[in-house]
């Protein structure tokens, strides 16, 4: 369905407009201010109703306007007045009128609001959106992104614990002597124990010794100073002989004594002890860090494993995703869905050539309006010859009708905009040329 005839009165700026279209491509040109942008706003106003009316949709000084579209199968018709007031009615070629005819419009309509320039200006995302809302695919990568989304992140946070714990295992260094089970230094320090009691009781026999020679000498002195006191208290001499005998042979049975115990024995040397307990802490310190360092390149080693298996589990979701996209049917061949953008023959679509954008785009319009097959490019005046050539060709293939507001002052091409009044380009001339026959005959 196509637009075959539109007319508009004090629509903008417009003041008493009828247009046949003629071709795929209707062109409406004229200089700036001359009521073009008025012309496409008139065909959106009349079909997308409230959403698309301006504030102020009647020319200034006029109290009503009207626009009326002939679609062949229906003719839409809708009036403004100046006090803000709309009516719409809609016919079918039969003349019968549809009870909802916004609602019908709004199902006929599409996304005729869609300029095709438009989605070269958009940024990834809202382009990515816009052609996913066409194109309908048999496996959801929104869950698919979603999940390896989660598994992306979840990847990282496993290399990087697995990072960590292998600079933790490659920070422990292990000498290759150290054996491979610690050191009993129990039974060291036992050994110790017992060497240490040894020696303490070689130093208590000592001391006894060196008593016991000092007790001899003791009673040796009192036994001379009793014989002294015997010689001169003869009357306690008897008394103090006994006691000196008594005295000297105590000394007597000491002497025996300390002359039978015989030498002392070599005190254990504790130093080695010590060392040899230093240097099994120090074995058995390098152990635990070899085993610390397994562990940790053990953990590591799980931790990739799980990375691994993340990775795997994203290319089968990536793989899936690929065949869902490879089999949906695309506005035109070569379109395809990146990561949050959209891609054009495997490229970003900011990387395409200006030609490719525009052919993409044009495609993607006119899936958009697989019902009303009209279109509107509101800043034509960018496009080059090239670019129109294209459209044209892909309008006239697809079987849609472009209309495109351009700035043209030479009055020859397309529709012709002049103060709110629209003429076929060439008239003007047509009618100066036979003005001046007549004035010649």
């Amino acid at each position: 369905m196509k637009i075959v005839r539109l007319t508009a009165e004090n629509v903008k700026k417009l003041k008493a407009v009828e247009i046949v279209p003629d071709g795929s491509v209707v062109q409406i040109t004229g200089p700036n201010g001359s009521g073009k942008s008025s012309v496409l706003d008139a065909i959106y106003m009349a079909l997308a109703g409230t959403r698309a009316i301006p504030s102020k949709p009647v020319r200034a000084g006029a109290d009503k306007a009207r626009i009326q579209l002939d679609l062949g199968e229906v003719i839409v018709t809708r009036r403004f007045t100046a006090a803000g007031g709309t009516t719409l009615v809609v016919e079918a070629s039969n003349g019968a009128r549809f009870p909802s005819p916004q609602r019908m419009l709004d199902d006929l309509l599409g996304a005729l609001t869609f300029d095709p320039l438009e989605f070269s200006r958009m940024d990834p995302r809202r382009q990515m959106e816009t052609l996913r809302g066409l194109v309908k695919l048999d496996t959801d990568i929104d869950a698919i992104d979603a999940a390896n989304k989660a598994d992306y992140e979840a990847r990282t946070a496993v290399n990087r614990r697995a990072k960590d714990l292998r600079a933790q295992a490659e920070g422990i260094k292990v000498d290759p002597a150290v054996p491979a089970e610690p050191v009993d230094v129990a039974e060291i320090s036992a050994e110790m124990q017992r060497a240490a009691e040894h020696n303490a009781d070689i130093e208590r026999r000592k001391a006894n010794r060196e008593k016991a020679a000092a007790t001899i000498a003791q009673e040796r002195a009192r036994a001379e100073r009793l014989r002294e006191e015997a010689e001169a208290l003869r009357r306690r001499a008897e008394a103090a002989e006994a006691d000196a005998a008594e005295a000297e042979r105590g000394a007597n049975e000491l002497q025996a004594k300390l002359e039978a115990a015989g030498d002392l024995p070599a005190p254990i040397d504790v130093a080695d002890l010590r060392a040899r307990i230093d240097r099994a802490a120090a074995i058995n310190k390098a152990v635990a860090d070899r085993q610390r360092r397994a562990e940790l390149e053990q953990q590591a080693a799980a931790a990739e494993q799980e990375a691994a298996e993340l990775t795997a589990r994203m290319e089968e979701r990536s793989r899936q995703r690929a065949e869902a996209i490879a089999s949906a049917a695309m506005p035109i061949p070569g379109l395809s869905f990146g990561d949050g953008e959209v891609l054009y023959n495997g490229l970003p679509f900011d990387q395409a050539s200006s030609a490719e954008q525009l052919r993409v785009s044009v495609a993607i319009a006119m899936a958009a309006n697989p019902k009303l097959r009209v279109l509107r490019i509101k800043d034509g005046s960018l496009l080059d010859e090239n670019s129109l050539q294209m459209i044209a060709e892909m309008a006239a293939d697809q079987d849609y009708q472009v209309w495109i507001e351009r700035v043209d002052t030479s009055g020859k091409v397309g529709i012709v905009m002049e103060d709110g009044t629209a003429r076929q380009a060439g008239e003007l001339a047509y009618a100066e040329e036979a003005a001046e026959e007549g004035e010649q005959a």
